[in-house]
């Protein structure tokens, strides 16, 4: 019997291996994918080529795509659970795995192996997360997994831009339900044009760098940028160009979804309340909240407190009345309700919780100095968003460096300036566990740096580290950042071309039948608080000086906003913007001349060549110990050239009287070039004798090959003793050592030079002319 099981097996392996799978077949629930490669070629308007295609890799996943530019390639895998989870959000999670394989790299970590994610590859996961989460159906509650995985990266094409497409195509080919697909492309501005999909050389002439994601109704998802201080007009022609390009790459997904898509899997309603206990819920709680949504009193914790209390109240009132209820969807049907009530006040009366206007900004304070021996610090508050600031200069090495991966793809190998960004838990008045950074400080953190990075001049001699602490939060912290940020350097002394500002615009919109392209009303607001964010539609952050935006980020709720409403949320931020910098310019306007004591100073030390060995000792010792004692590094920047940084300037002149210290020679006999000299033995080596000219002069070494005419091994088989006196002519010294050059062998003809006698008995009072300052032997 046994055989006969073994023998159908067989068999069937057969059987399955001979089908020509021209089409899917059904085994055991798996897909038995096809042999043949499905692929489309996409032709981008400035003729490079995007190819998508799938069926090849990871056949087991719901959906998958490799999508290659150049020989930049990146799969993308989408994979859902088949069981509805009871939660009231998506369950999205979007991985990004950057192989040093790809790059034909090894990991530069202990392991040799990829560890946890790097920057680089979270930043990358939050660009396609904000790109597809919006495009979820609202019911749609299945754990669902994006895992882009760089197969192979060259030294032109990044491949963060080509993984949103790829999750596009994976998830319009899967059976998952998604409202895609969409399209991204990287656009790049170099002599006013507008590049799109830019080469990493193209990059670095370009003074742009933004993202676009959009969908085929030409409606903006995602916006992710920097820039050298781009103006707004570049900025929407850029946008227009981005919406225009990504519908190529739709059009080539939705060719392929078409021959080679599965059938969309169902949607499992969520549950609810019925309307007759959702009609109760209005009923109870609808005065209340306006009452708190118009007393403009409130700030967030007494606001969040009356919301809180409503709540509680009304879940109580409604459960007695309907106790056979799930207390849990009477809480989310008065959450709904409540955004409802929000949005509608805010739409019908333009007027917002707090009682400002859609275009008025919280009140703003500023303060710079705070802290003696901080380099420079600064506190921004805006209404109830406080963040406070520092700048520590430090040495060129501190300079953050890059992994090899990264710096492949970055175009950079290390930077000298870079923002740190943390999210204390009791910045909103809570408690937490204060560990490891998190993904979204890493986002914010990354935004506020860009927005920073192109006030900062090109040439500066110190490694800049900026600081941001949020004390308090209501809204809009990394725009705050950038504020303070900017204050902060300025407060430091590092001279800024300009100051840079950032805000938050909201939207608040009306729609039917998840149209977004035609919405019926809306409302842009300015400095968005933190409960306008929460029960929004879009946070647009914008960060800039006067003359342009050097940062933006738009994350949308909804999917996708026209672009009329994208070119006049730019415009409300550069006026936001101006407001913001006029009362930055009250407190500190320019970049702070007037040292203060605890600045770091830097300055060139310039030797002789035979002063090096003296300065470095063995194994560069005395650096070490110049370092420990005085905090003062010394770095070569070449033969004869060594760059100083000091803390103070207290430690800088520390450091000189210890460097003047151990450079300072004692007099020495001028030596001439060619004349023949009394050398006195010190020390017998293998290699040669180690002899002195004068009492004070360190040993240094006369080589066996410059000892005698005869080739010989050891200097004792000529019969010279330690101690003994021999003739030896000076050929000046090395220029690279420093050392002395003197031969024995070439006075063993016939004499070309007469004999300088030296006192042994007391050192010259004349300095080195030809030789400069004496060396250490030659080993």
């Amino acid at each position: 019997m046994l055989h006969q099981i073994t023998g159908l097996h067989q068999c069937r392996r057969k059987l399955f291996a001979a089908l020509p799978h021209i089409h899917s077949v059904r085994r055991r629930g798996f897909s038995v994918a096809q042999l043949e490669t499905p692929e489309v070629d996409i032709a981008l308007s400035t003729g490079r080529v995007v190819r998508i295609s799938s069926g090849k890799y990871a056949r087991f996943a719901d959906g998958c795509a490799v999508v290659t530019i150049g020989d930049t390639a990146v799969m993308v895998t989408a994979v859902a659970r088949q069981k509805s989870q009871n939660t009231s959000f998506l369950p999205l999670v979007v991985d990004y795995r950057q192989k040093s394989a790809a790059a034909g790299r090894i990991p530069t970590n202990f392991l040799r192996r990829e560890l946890g994610p790097s920057e680089k590859e979270i930043l990358s996961a939050r660009l396609v997360d904000r790109s597809i989460r919006p495009l979820f159906p609202a019911d749609f509650r299945l754990d669902t997994q994006i895992v882009c995985n760089m197969l192979a990266i060259d030294s032109s094409n990044p491949p963060d831009v080509q993984a949103i497409n790829g999750a596009s195509a994976a998830l319009a080919l899967s059976d998952i339900p998604w409202n895609g697909p969409v399209g991204a492309v990287r656009l790049g501005l170099v002599d006013n044009e507008v590049i799109v999909n830019p080469t990493r050389r193209e990059m670095q002439l370009s003074a742009l760098d933004l993202v676009v994601t959009a969908t085929r109704q030409n409606l903006v998802v995602m916006l992710e940028g920097r820039g050298n201080v781009v103006n707004e007009n570049e900025i929407r022609m850029a946008i227009k160009r981005g919406t225009k390009e990504a519908q190529l790459i739709i059009n080539g997904i939705e060719r392929l979804q078409k021959t080679h898509g599965k059938a969309k899997r169902p949607i499992e309603p969520s549950p609810t309340v019925d309307e007759e206990i959702a009609g109760a819920v209005r009923t109870m709680a609808e005065m209340r909240l306006r009452e708190i949504f118009r007393d403009f009193t409130h700030d967030k914790f007494s606001r969040d407190q009356a919301v809180s209390k409503t709540r509680t109240d009304t879940i109580d009132k409604v459960w007695s009345s309907y106790p056979t209820a799930d207390p849990g969807l009477i809480s989310e049907a008065f959450n709904k309700f409540t955004r409802s009530v929000f949005r509608e006040m805010l739409l019908e009366d333009g007027v917002r919780c707090d009682g400002r206007g859609l275009d008025d900004l919280r009140p703003i304070s500023c303060s710079v100095n705070l802290h003696k021996p901080l380099h420079g610090s600064a506190l921004f508050q805006r209404g109830q968003t406080q963040v406070f600031s520092t700048v520590a200069l430090d040495s060129p090495e501190s300079a953050l460096r890059l992994d090899p991966v990264t710096s492949l793809d970055a175009g950079m190998k290390s930077k000298n300036f870079f923002l740190h960004y943390e999210f204390p838990p009791y910045a909103t008045g809570e408690t937490g566990k204060i560990g490891p950074i998190g993904r979204r400080e890493i986002g914010h953190g990354a935004l506020a740096e860009k927005g920073l990075v192109p006030i900062i001049p090109a040439e500066h001699p110190f490694t800049i580290r900026l600081t941001s602490e949020v004390l308090e939060s209501n809204g809009s912290s990394s725009m705050a950042t950038v504020c303070a940020g900017s204050m902060a350097l300025m407060d430091a002394g590092v001279p800024v071309t300009e100051a840079a500002a950032g805000v938050a615009i909201g939207l608040v919109t009306k729609y039917e039948n998840n149209d977004t392209k035609h919405l019926l009303d809306y409302r842009i607001l300015s400095d968005l608080l933190g409960i306008e964010d929460y029960m929004g539609d879009m946070d647009m952050k914008v960060a800039g000086t006067r003359r342009g935006i050097t940062a933006i980020q738009a994350d949308l709720k909804i999917p996708g906003i026209p672009l009329k409403v994208v070119m006049e949320a730019l415009q409300k931020s550069m006026e936001a913007r101006f407001k913001i910098l006029d009362i930055m310019d009250g407190t500190i306007g320019a970049t702070r001349t007037i040292k203060k004591d605890c600045w770091p100073v830097t300055d060139r030390l310039v030797i002789e060549p035979s002063q090096r060995s003296r300065l470095l000792g063995p194994g560069g010792v005395n650096l070490r110990r110049l370092y420990l004692e005085t905090g003062v590094q010394l770095t070569q920047e070449d033969e004869t050239s060594f760059r100083i940084f000091a803390p103070s300037e207290a430690a800088m002149h520390e450091a000189k009287e210890h460097l003047e210290e151990l450079l300072k020679t004692e007099k020495i006999p001028d030596l001439e070039f060619g004349a023949i000299y009394t050398a006195k033995i010190v020390e017998l080596r293998d290699t040669g004798v180690m002899v002195t000219l004068y009492p004070s002069m360190p040993p240094t070494l006369l080589h066996n090959s410059q000892l005698d005419q005869r080739k010989i091994a050891h200097p004792s088989a000529l019969g010279l003793p330690v101690g003994s006196e021999i003739q030896v002519k000076y050929f000046g010294r090395d220029p690279v050592s420093g050392f002395m050059r003197l031969s024995r062998k070439v006075l063993q003809g016939p004499a070309t030079a007469m004999i300088r006698n030296l006192d042994r008995t007391s050192s010259s009072s004349s300095s080195s002319s030809s030789g400069g300052s004496n060396g250490d032997a030659k080993t």
